[in-house]
């Protein structure tokens, strides 16, 4: 195991440390999610570097390598600072940010988490909206790195791959809309885009993809740990939900001009 590397990586989140000090923790490419200690992480000069969703060039150096290490780094993408203005974007990117940081395992390489946060905060400047499919299907595939994917191909009941609607919360397996009749109310809907379907993004169906992914991550991801879920993810839930049931507020955010 190396003692040293140097790399871009996503500000997952950071924690005072000392007098001026942070632990900083970051999600890599090659080696997942690692911590280190940044010297001054917690001065005014710093402390906008080390903020969730910003991207760096991040250098680690420690004597052991199964130390803390001394962590240093350079702005590349300040997606913190972008987000400010925005509050579905800032909610979007702090409930990625604790959900990296909480469920993935330490030092481990989680490559296709690491470039589908990569891709979502690149779309965040442009329109939150827009970029929540990608993020609730960054959250399918979360669940499928620790182990719990969704089986969506088929109907879990008739074999069938036309017409799924809905997703069984106990299998995490998709039913056609027929084979769901008689259970249709115990059931997750299924949003479309989760299944390829283009066509723009709707409130709507992404509170639902927000509920199907949140059950399944609730339950598996955090079943065991104490508060369950991070306060984030709930936070960014609400405001979608908010966005749903209010048509003014989604007519806004779609043409903010």
């Amino acid at each position: 195991m190396s003692t040293e590397w140097q790399g871009p990586a996503i500000v997952l989140g950071a924690r005072p440390h000392g007098e001026s000090g942070a632990v900083v923790t970051l999600l890599t490419e090659a080696l997942g999610r690692h911590a280190g200690l940044a010297k001054g992480g917690a001065s005014r000069a710093q402390s906008a570097l080390w903020q969730p969703g910003n991207l760096v060039e991040a250098r680690w150096v420690a004597r052991l390598p199964d130390q803390l290490g001394a962590l240093s780094a350079e702005l590349v993408h300040p997606a913190a600072s972008l987000a400010l203005e925005d509050p579905l974007a800032l909610a979007l990117l702090a409930s990625a940010c604790a959900l990296a940081e909480a469920a993935l395992p330490e030092r481990e390489p989680h490559p296709r988490c690491f470039q589908g946060l990569l891709a979502l905060i690149a779309q965040l400047p442009a329109s939150a909206l827009a970029a929540l499919p990608d993020y609730i299907r960054w959250e399918a595939e979360l669940l499928t790195e620790l182990g719990y994917g969704l089986d969506l191909a088929r109907c879990a009941l008739t074999g069938g791959v036309e017409d799924l609607a809905f997703v069984s919360p106990r299998t995490g397996r998709a039913v056609s809309a027929v084979a769901a009749e008689p259970w249709a109310g115990r059931l997750l809907p299924l949003p479309r885009f989760l299944l390829g379907q283009s066509g723009p993004p709707e409130a709507g169906e992404c509170l639902a993809g927000l509920r199907l992914t949140g059950h399944f991550l609730a339950r598996d991801a955090f079943g065991d740990r104490p508060g369950g879920l991070p306060a984030a993810r709930g936070l960014l839930q609400d405001r979608v939900a908010r966005l749903a049931a209010s048509p003014q507020a989604l007519a806004a955010l779609s043409d903010p001009s």
